[in-house]
């Protein structure tokens, strides 16, 4: 059966890019198309597609408050946003990631390969999505089941506080906006958090979620000290790493190398750093998300001895890099997102 696509935004050449694009793509089916977001809304309701385009930037009706609408008449289809490269844009999209839209992707820059390259970007994700229905479709509340480790605490960490290290793609601003908030202003860590996005948008992702957390929540700088109780998102187009400082502690090192797994900030990169500057000290938790970025890191991560934990697949928009790290039988509890932060408070513990 094919995916039902409905392609909204205000301009005509991108509504046509944009269906050229998805005729390219096997099993896909462009049902319709909508030039505002009422129009959008009443052929939602007419041919019930299975996925919606949504530009977020449209006068009248933006891309976000069409989302509320869908909500509050029961509209069932999801969303994928296109978002324009800006402050303003990048603050839109994390919204409308926070209220449920399953991703979304940036429109290309003019040039002779901007068709194959929103091709490209619309199949990942529309790959993405038909795994997410698959797994809905046959899921009945049996996640995977992965023994957890037996070696004691006291025999994987030494005596000083740990690092929370988190790995996150598809799905991540809603999964970040349930779990940090859920974090203690004591807590005894820092966490540091590599979010798949580009640059301005994981500005915009601190600031909301921050809004939301007791504790503070930032862009990572170059430089500086991670602290406990305080959360650094990885900014959008730079590595970051871990370095250790000359009195011991955590500093922060942002770079410009090449993407790893086609990203940057890479999950791998940060966790490769914990093991090898901090061995024994880390727990990491790997969340929704396309691909298998994360998985190379937690194998330093694992001989460096450290506990690692996964989102489940019931809880999780895209069950792909939490599952490569579980298959790879690197990870010690797969748990419901519900349950993480607990997890990492029980294993962390809060500052006295």
């Amino acid at each position: 059966m094919s995916l039902r696509v409905l392609v909204v935004d205000d301009t005509a050449l991108f509504r046509r890019l944009v269906c050229d694009s998805l005729q390219r793509i096997p099993n896909v089916e462009v049902v319709g198309t909508a030039s505002n977001g009422r129009l959008a809304l009443s052929r939602m309701e007419a041919l019930r597609p299975d996925l919606v385009t949504l530009d977020l930037e449209m006068p009248d009706l933006n891309g976000l408050q069409v989302l509320e609408e869908m909500a509050k008449s029961g509209i069932r289809s999801s969303a994928l946003m296109l978002s324009s490269h800006t402050v303003r844009g990048g603050e839109l999209t994390v919204r409308a990631l926070e209220f449920g839209a399953f991703d979304f992707l940036t429109k290309p820059e003019a040039g002779a390969d901007g068709l194959g390259q929103l091709t490209r970007s619309l199949a990942a994700r529309i790959q993405a999505f038909e795994q997410r229905r698959e797994i809905r479709h046959i899921l009945r509340g049996t996640p995977m089941r992965v023994p957890a480790q037996t070696v004691p605490l006291a025999e994987r960490f030494c005596r000083k506080p740990p690092l929370v290290l988190i790995g996150v793609s598809t799905g991540g601003p809603a999964a970040l906006a349930e779990l940090l908030p859920a974090i203690p202003r004591t807590f005894a860590a820092p966490l540091l958090i590599v979010q798949h996005m580009p640059p301005l948008f994981t500005e915009a992702l601190a600031r909301s979620l921050a809004a939301k957390s007791v504790i503070p929540v930032r862009e990572a700088r170059e430089g500086e000290a991670a602290l406990p109780g305080v959360a650094y998102i990885a900014p959008g187009g730079r590595h970051m790493r871990l370095a250790q400082g000359p009195a011991g502690e955590v500093l922060i090192r942002l770079d410009d190398s090449p993407p790893e797994n086609y990203c940057r900030p890479a999950v791998d990169a940060l966790f490769r750093s914990a093991a090898e500057h901090f061995p024994r000290r880390s727990i990491s938790a790997i969340l929704t998300g396309m691909g298998s970025d994360g998985t190379e890191g937690l194998r330093h991560l694992k001989r460096a001895g450290c506990i690692s934990l996964a989102q489940d697949e019931a809880s999780a928009t895209v069950f792909g890099m939490p599952r490569e790290a579980a298959l790879a039988g690197l990870v010690d509890y797969v748990l419901p997102l519900s349950q993480i932060a607990a997890a990492l408070i029980r294993h962390v513990g809060e500052a006295r």
